[in-house]
């Protein structure tokens, strides 16, 4: 019976017609529950109760201010900790497949995908650079930037001599790479250290 369940749900929901979904950004502050969902799941499991959708378990979206704020608020987050939590700042410069990415506030919602490259947090005069191997920037309309990098790591912390020995040693590999995949190993590392340098250099 549960085999059916999907292909039932569909019907009941929309006799197989696609069904049209508010985007994520359209979404109500507090979640609010698919009555439909919970009626054609009830028709085909009526002794199971609904399974919880992703909203249920998210936090209450906070509402877009009327005016844009003076300031930015960043979260900056990896994999293993937290390097900045709920900090307002003026500007932060993300390093996007697209190019340098400036964010301030009143910023559209946008997601952004990550280079290796540095991200700079702007507050006052006061200006903190990272490098970041990838990730993703999600920069909301209530003017609250996340960013999730899968590294990381302050700028003034980077050896630069390590840095040329990478590069030095990822060329080598590149040119004698034999096989697609020690080509394309060896050019993640050369686009990373290009990118490490560039860092240390500009």
């Amino acid at each position: 019976m549960y085999r059916q369940a999907s292909r039932l749900l569909v019907r009941a929901l929309g006799g197989g017609r696609p069904v049209g979904r508010a985007f994520s950004t359209d979404a109500p502050v507090a979640p609010v529950e698919d009555s439909a969902f919970v009626e054609a799941w009830k028709k085909v499991a009526p002794n199971l109760d609904p399974p919880k959708t992703p909203l249920s378990f998210m936090k209450p979206r906070p509402p877009t201010p009327s005016s844009i704020p003076s300031k930015l608020t960043v979260n900056f987050v990896l994999p293993y900790q937290s390097e900045i939590s709920n900090k307002e700042v003026d500007m932060v410069i993300v390093p996007a497949t697209t190019g340098q990415m400036g964010v301030l506030p009143g910023h559209v919602a946008t997601i952004a995908e990550l280079k290796p490259g540095v991200l700079s947090v702007h507050d006052g005069n006061e200006v903190t650079k990272y490098f970041v191997s990838s990730g993703f920037a999600f920069i909301h309309a209530n003017s609250i930037a996340d960013v999730v990098a899968v590294e990381a790591v302050p700028v003034d912390h980077i050896d630069p001599s390590l840095v040329q020995k990478g590069l030095a040693d990822f060329t080598q590999k590149l040119s004698s790479a034999t096989t697609e995949l020690e080509k394309a190993e060896a050019q993640i590392g050369v686009d990373v250290h290009s990118a490490l340098n560039a860092a240390l250099t500009g």
